[in-house]
């Protein structure tokens, strides 16, 4: 038979752990749960003003159409009557001007959507949505642009020199670079169907190459294009390249400003953590002298320890 072990006192409860009511059970006794921090919340432009942009918006373009559309239709109309083979000259560099547009347009889109500065005004889902069109709709421009090709009649491009990088007729080095932005930006469309299966990470990574692709494509169109030596073709490359640039270097200050505020507001916290230690139980219930039940408490943030 084990010998009888003799009656101790029972321990203390543990300082600083508040007794639990018998008659709520399941309350948990937490602090306060931590907050998301504070950012844009969409709430959409106002409704007069909504349509005051749309306003604004139709009357420009129709200004723009009413003013070319008439000598844009009668010189196509003449050099189809006298040149017809000059017409896939024209398309080439119609389309080669729309793809750049769309291509730049899904790069600020995307640069406003990085920056957060759409979530204001757009839902992030359908803002995301409309980056992808972009994207998709600047690929099939850029594809119809080098497709066309074979129909020019000034300069003998074969399946090869469209196909093969450097393998062009006419400005190789060029025209090159831009066969190489044409293949980034099938692979940044691609990655929009494959997001879940490479995962978030890779998918940000891979999407980098959007910049490259940018930057290639103004490349090609200032060097190897027929109208770069016009003013509006100088403004086609300056306004939408511009915006580019400084969102790019905005959204680089935005995110190291957040990087060191996080990392400033973490070490107090930390150091405050390290600093507290809870107090041990003594078995007389008594404090040790010069200590006061006020030193049982955790501190304050904020507060020095003495």
């Amino acid at each position: 038979m084990l010998p009888l072990q003799p009656d101790r006192p029972p321990l203390p409860p543990r300082p600083g752990l508040p007794p639990r009511s018998l008659a709520e059970p399941n309350v948990r006794h937490s602090g306060p749960r931590p907050t998301r921090a504070a950012g844009p919340v969409y709430h959409g432009l106002p409704r007069f003003l909504s349509l005051a942009l749309w306003l604004v918006a139709a009357v420009v373009v129709g200004a723009v159409v009413g003013a070319t559309a008439p000598t844009a239709l009668r010189r196509l109309g003449a050099v189809a009557a006298l040149q017809p083979g000059m017409l896939a000259w024209y398309s080439v560099r119609v389309l080669g001007f729309l793809a750049y547009l769309v291509v730049a347009s899904s790069v600020l889109y995307g640069l406003l959507l990085s920056t957060k500065i759409l979530d204001a005004i757009a839902h992030r889902p359908v803002s995301f949505a409309l980056h992808k069109d972009l994207a998709i709709v600047g690929l099939v421009l850029a594809i119809l642009h080098s497709v066309v090709l074979s129909a020019d009649a000034s300069f003998a491009f074969t399946p090869r020199a469209i196909l093969v990088p450097f393998a062009s007729p006419y400005a190789p080095v060029w025209v090159g670079l831009g066969q190489l932005t044409l293949y980034g930006l099938a692979v940044v469309t691609a990655s929009f169907y494959v997001r879940r299966q490479i995962g978030q990470r890779a998918w940000r990574v891979l999407h980098y190459l959007t910049f490259l692709t940018f930057v290639g494509a103004t490349a090609h169109g200032i060097m190897s294009g027929s109208d770069s030596g016009s003013w509006w073709a100088f403004y086609v490359y300056l306004l939408p390249g511009s915006a580019v640039i400084f969102l790019t270097v905005y959204r680089i200050a935005i995110s190291v400003a957040g990087r060191r505020s996080g990392s400033q507001i973490d070490i107090p916290v930390a150091t405050a953590a390290a600093q507290f230690r809870p107090p041990l139980p003594f078995p007389s219930g008594g404090l040790p002298a010069g200590r006061s039940p006020a030193h049982l408490e955790p501190p304050i943030a904020g507060q020095i320890l003495d």
